[in-house]
């Protein structure tokens, strides 16, 4: 069980290339034009780098700093290593965030992870459908019918506003 969000979670799940980053896209600008502060978390299974060979920041690293924080006028950022034994957990990076100047954290993927979740499925990926297997999933976001029966509610992957609204009722956020 995720213990360290202190404001309302919940997490998108999805196979690889099912369009997990354009739903949040659409939700993130959806939820800003109401006025509410959005975190994200986003998982990686694959390395990643934000720094550039040759940048101060990037040497610093390569000398073994284990933080690097860049900061300027519009931004700050927060590079750390970590032992590369084990996948990221939320309850480790949720600390990081500034949970309070946010009215939610939208997290896309972890889906190993104890926290309420919504399935994004597409039928015609011929992906077998997550929900069968994993019962934190409160809703399926889908473009089309699904083939299994299920009681979770369905929301229409091509309404990112419809999903935005039955996001605030579920996660009792009142915007004026």
């Amino acid at each position: 069980m995720v213990t360290q969000a202190r404001i309302p979670i919940i997490s998108f799940i999805a196979y690889s290339g099912t369009g997990k980053t354009t739903l949040l896209t659409q939700l993130v600008t959806l939820l800003k034009e109401k006025g509410l502060r959005v975190g994200i978390v986003k998982h990686t299974h694959h390395g990643f780098d934000i720094d550039k060979k040759g940048k101060d920041s990037y040497r610093l690293r390569e000398a073994g700093a284990d933080q690097v924080m860049l900061a300027s006028r519009q931004r700050w950022v927060l590079m750390a290593e970590t032992d590369k034994t084990e996948e990221a957990h939320l309850d480790g990076v949720l600390p990081h965030l500034d949970q309070a100047n946010l009215d939610l954290i939208l997290v896309e993927g972890f889906k190993h992870e104890s926290l309420p979740k919504i399935e994004v499925h597409r039928p015609s990926l011929r992906n077998p459908p997550l929900f069968l297997q994993d019962r934190e999933i409160i809703a399926i976001a889908t473009d089309e019918s699904l083939t299994v029966k299920t009681d979770l509610p369905i929301l229409d992957l091509n309404q990112p506003e419809q999903i935005v609204q039955w996001l605030l009722q579920y996660l009792s956020i009142s915007v004026e």
